[in-house]
């Protein structure tokens, strides 16, 4: 369980700091249920979690954490699936999102950088479900390594890209 206070990931949403855990006095709610309040740190609006909900829910990444995964980033395997289908592709890339696990964010935003210089390469485009996938991809770690390294999520490309040595 969570306290408030504390900076969690949720789900696709992103990080999100703990406003109150207990019952909601609000309609559509369960009596005896007991809900995060949510907060989103880069967005507004409120979210009400159920305590036992089955969305994935975990710390956000401290400083240390968000270096250590900037610098392993050469080192992440780029996923190897192939599909000419759209809808086999987006379920594909959206297992990877719904874990909200870094490593797997990364894995998605390489693997699709990767598959758009080859299009370049024949004077082709990337089709929606890539374009899509890496751009949440990116949002959601982005969202997470601006949280951690204390920047806006639109600062955290050149920060990676300064600290990787790609500038």
């Amino acid at each position: 369980m969570y306290l408030v206070g504390e900076t969690v990931v949720y789900g696709l949403m992103g990080v999100c700091v703990v406003e109150a855990v207990g019952e909601l006095d609000m309609q559509g709610a369960d009596k005896g249920r007991s809900y995060y309040t949510l907060a989103p740190v880069h967005r507004d609006g409120k979210i009400f979690a159920p305590v036992d909900t089955s969305v994935a829910m975990r710390r956000a990444m401290t400083r240390e954490q968000a270096m250590e995964l900037i610098h392993s980033m050469p080192a992440i395997e780029r996923d190897t699936y192939e599909s000419s289908n759209p809808r086999l592709l987006d379920e594909h890339y959206r297992t990877y999102l719904k874990s909200g696990d870094c490593v797997d964010l990364v894995r998605v935003v390489r693997t699709v950088y990767a598959k758009g210089r080859l299009a370049a390469e024949k004077g082709r485009r990337l089709g929606q479900v890539d374009e899509r996938s890496m751009r949440r991809a990116e949002e959601m770690l982005y969202d997470e390594l601006a949280f951690a390294l204390e920047m806006r999520p639109d600062e955290v490309r050149d920060f990676i890209c300064v600290t990787l040595g790609d500038k």
